[in-house]
């Protein structure tokens, strides 16, 4: 895998240097997405996916799973 230098920190996650936060970095073909509190795992995806995975989380179509 090859390493990315540029992430960059949600701005959903606060300001400070708190380890809560999501990050990202991209490719011309590539989105990589990774929790700061475990930097070496990364999420690869395209933008197709990743935009209708977002659509769905802002329409409200997902929903939690009870418990």
């Amino acid at each position: 895998m090859s390493t990315h230098d540029n992430w960059q920190k949600s701005s959903f996650s606060g300001s400070g240097d708190g380890n809560a936060c999501v990050e990202l970095t991209s490719t011309p073909t590539t989105i990589h997405l990774r929790e700061s509190d475990t930097p070496t795992t990364h999420l690869t995806t395209t933008p197709a996916p990743l935009a209708y995975l977002l659509h769905a989380i802002r329409s409200g179509a997902l929903t939690t799973p009870s418990t």
